[in-house]
């Protein structure tokens, strides 16, 4: 028998943006349901989270919501949104001080008087990075995670891979739905993983935070389950989208050639003092922007790549020896990542090379998360707030999750009191999944190889840098290939790897198509033609 529920708001994600958010209704007195594809609440991009969080420079006389303004608007190119620049310099550091250090007790650290330590990353012209050593993202998660699981009116649900949305105009079967002006989200159809079988999850309100799409390209920085889920839902629910072609690359994971996934780096090593070296072992950056290492990171990851392919190269590297302090203290999880590889970055340095890293794009939102399509939020990586414009400033995604999870929340409690929930007769009308294949043929050797399809593609050819014919070709390439997967999605059982794959292959698609269409070069969208 199928599993069908009615709940009044529905989570999917788990990363710093989805917890934020069901911890600030749950406290407003509302009963959640928190669904995430991971086994663990930590199983996405938010716990790898290294370098810190935005919070405010401690300059006297500064205004630093101007400032950080205009560092934002700087790295984004201009063509960010103004009024989202706004909403996050000016509520960022409430958010920090109520939801992370006072609700859910997250500690950073602190110098001799009290005050937080803050540093420096690329293109911020302050000092205004609160951190946790170089695991800010584990201490934020394990913080939120804590009080999450504690709370009553919170329920938590791993393993559950979103499948579809579910809206009033697709597959509502009353005939009268039809004739309805606006569509409506209803929920969304899960696959249960522990049963292998989908679930039907009706909600007044559906809230997406599934995270990114790094998955897609060859060198990731991402966690194994942001395979553009919630792009590739919104697109066949004909929710707008925006600047899907902006995929911020960054410019120093750690390079090791038989590894798909890159343990990232992070950039506050040279806002400490640590340079990138090129083959021969000399600082480059100086040649191509004048603020060298700590240039905004589009210009970082095109600058590696021309010396990589100057070089013919696999990878460049980066040398820490020139940070002050014990590194084992001030960055243990690059420390102990190198060391698994064998390399001392006190006395070594580490070779490094760009990676997919920051989807700028995605489910186009306001400053309440609230998307075109009635009843359904948005909110993190999977979110175009147009925060980002054209390339996202260092450690600026953190804050805005938790900025966007809280103004989000507020929305819905607000709507929660003021209008009713769904109407039995429309919740009716919703069929549970039928399975259109009966077949058992996910064979995994044939997935494999178009995952790898999929990111060899987008890594070639729809990678840092772009031309007309590399895109044409990727979009012959993924037209093919999603017709393909298509017609084995129909004739297969549904399971979590046709899932994924069904969902990469489509967002990938779309990510293409974005490119091909905007042909000025700016940003994450480098045409060198």
């Amino acid at each position: 028998m199928s599993i069908r529920k009615h709940v009044p708001v529905l989570i999917l994600g788990s990363g710093i943006a989805g917890l934020a958010c069901a911890l600030t209704l749950a406290d407003d007195g509302a009963d959640v349901l928190l669904l995430n594809a991971g086994e663990d609440l930590a199983d996405g991009n938010s716990n790898l989270a290294q370098g810190g969080i935005i919070y405010r420079a401690a300059e006297p006389g500064v205004d630093d919501a101007a400032v950080l303004a205009r560092d934002i608007l700087t790295a984004g190119h201009n063509i960010n949104c103004v009024k989202a620049v706004r909403h996050l310099c000016r509520r960022g550091p409430e958010c920090v001080d109520s939801l992370l250090s006072e609700r859910a007790g997250v500690v950073f650290d602190r110098d001799a008087e009290g005050a937080y330590r803050l540093t420096r990353e690329g293109g911020h012209g302050l000092p205004r990075i609160a951190h946790r050593a170089d695991f800010t993202g584990k201490a934020i998660m394990d913080g939120l995670t804590a009080a999450v699981l504690a709370h009553p009116r919170i329920t938590r649900r791993g393993r559950h891979a979103a499948i579809d949305l579910l809206t009033s105009h697709h597959h509502a079967k009353d005939s009268q739905c039809r004739y309805e002006v606006d569509n409506r989200c209803l929920g969304v159809y899960v696959l249960n993983e522990e049963s292998d079988e989908p679930e039907t999850i009706l909600a007044d309100y559906t809230v997406l935070a599934t995270g990114g799409v790094g998955q897609i390209f060859l060198h990731s920085t991402n966690a194994k389950t942001c395979v553009g889920a919630g792009v590739s839902m919104a697109l066949r629910a004909g929710v707008s989208l925006a600047n899907l072609e902006f995929m911020q690359f960054h410019p120093t994971a750690l390079y090791e050639e038989r590894s798909h996934n890159r343990p990232l780096i992070t950039e506050a090593m040279r806002g400490e003092g640590a340079r990138l070296l090129d083959v021969h072992g000399k600082p480059f950056m100086a040649r191509y922007d004048k603020r060298g290492d700590l240039a905004p990171r589009d210009i970082v990851a095109l600058a590696m790549m021309e010396e990589m392919l100057h070089n013919g190269a696999p990878c460049l590297f980066l040398d820490a020896s020139g940070i002050p302090g014990d590194l084992t203290v001030s960055f243990p999880t690059v420390f102990h990542a190198c060391r698994e590889l064998g390399i001392d970055i006190r006395k070594e340095p580490i070779p490094v090379v760009p990676a997919a890293h920051y989807f700028c794009g995605g489910l186009l939102t306001d400053t309440r998360g609230r998307t075109s399509l009635r009843g359904l939020y948005a909110v993190g990586e999977c979110a175009c707030t147009g925060l980002h414009g054209a390339n996202r400033l260092a450690s600026s995604s953190l804050l805005e999750g938790l900025v966007w999870g809280v103004s989000c929340a507020r929305d819905i409690s607000l709507r929660l009191r003021r209008e009713k929930p769904l109407p039995a007769k429309l919740r009716a009308a919703i069929p549970d999944w039928m399975h259109e294949g009966d077949e058992r043929r996910d064979d995994p050797a044939l997935v494999a190889q178009d995952w790898t399809n999929i990111r060899n593609t987008m890594w070639n050819y729809v990678g840092i840098s772009r031309t007309g014919a590399r895109l044409r070709r990727a979009f012959e390439d993924m037209r093919d290939l999603v017709r393909h997967i298509h017609d084995f999605y129909k004739h297969t059982r549904i399971s979590r790897r046709l899932v994924d794959l069904f969902h990469g292959s489509h967002t990938a698609y779309i990510i293409t198509q974005a490119a091909m269409r905007n042909p000025v070069s700016i940003g994450c969208h480098h045409r060198i033609d």
